[in-house]
């Protein structure tokens, strides 16, 4: 599909689209941070099924509550490493 025939965005869902796009790459910049290699696959495959699983999610307040879940649970998961001391608190913000 060219980029041309593709719908366009509001602007709400050009920001919503956004923020998404940033909670995914955080998510993903923090599981590389995880030590053990068997828990970052499995961190990976969980963020992956979930971003994929809502990828045709179209209603707005909908997105919002999976945005503020993604966050919370990015939240949760610097904080064990943080915990942990798995990695330095400076890459952890």
């Amino acid at each position: 599909m060219s980029k041309l025939t593709q719908k366009t965005l509001s602007l709400k869902q050009f920001m919503l689209r956004q923020e998404v796009l940033k909670l995914y790459r955080d998510i993903f910049r923090t599981i590389k941070l995880v030590p053990d290699a068997n828990s970052q696959h499995e961190l990976r495959t969980w963020a992956r099924h979930d971003f994929r699983a809502n990828k045709q999610q179209n209603d707005e307040v909908a997105i919002k509550m999976l945005i503020n879940y993604g966050r919370r649970s990015l939240t949760e998961l610097k904080t064990s490493l943080s915990l942990s001391g798995a990695a330095p608190d400076e890459k952890i913000k």
